[in-house]
């Protein structure tokens, strides 16, 4: 399986089971996202070293405006876009199978984990897993220890409060917060 081939057999929203093709290259891909992600967290590398890194990771070029504080984690890393001028506060978590897109000028706070899995509710089939993407529109902020779940969308502009657990879309240009979170205003600038 290529990573092209597992993309397209994510998008179809097709399931992975335990032990198939799509599974045993999933563990590929996060034996090198472990690699590259230790590299990242253990020694200290300038900012553009670091997009270099994260280029490497996540298959794709980095913009040189990106910013990130490590450490860093993800198991997959094969599937995050990001724009221009966002910024990836320490200890995030991307657990990014199912995909993860990020837009420009972004916030992500310390701690925000991105969640793009679900396993099967039965228990004889516990291992095999679904997919269902996030995306985070232009100019969102993600407070400290946000947690999106998958299938999310955070519309643009909007602001997740810290500690928030996102299960359902962010209309643009609101403020979300609580577990699980609920819409609390419109963001209204004069």
């Amino acid at each position: 399986m290529t990573i092209k081939e597992y993309k397209e057999h994510i998008a179809a929203g097709r399931p992975v089971e335990n032990g198939s093709p799509a599974h045993l290259f999933m563990h590929q891909m996060s034996q090198e996202a472990i690699r590259i992600t230790m590299e990242i967290n253990n020694k200290y590398h300038t900012p553009e070293e670091l997009r270099a890194l994260l280029s490497e990771l996540w298959g794709i070029r980095v913009p040189d405006s990106v910013g990130m504080f490590p450490p860093f984690n993800t198991d997959c890393g094969k599937n995050t876009e990001i724009g221009e001028r966002t910024f990836i506060n320490s200890g995030c978590k991307f657990q990014d199978q199912g995909g993860i897109r990020i837009g420009n000028d972004c916030l992500i706070g310390h701690n925000a984990t991105l969640c793009t899995i679900n396993h099967n509710p039965d228990p004889e089939h516990r291992g095999d897993m679904v997919f269902k993407p996030i995306v985070i529109e232009d100019k969102v902020w993600l407070g400290a220890n946000v947690t999106i779940l998958p299938g999310v969308t955070i519309g643009e502009g909007a602001i997740v409060a810290a500690g928030a657990v996102v299960a359902k879309n962010v209309t643009p240009r609101t403020i979300v917060g609580g577990v699980p979170a609920k819409f609390i205003k419109k963001i209204d600038i004069k």
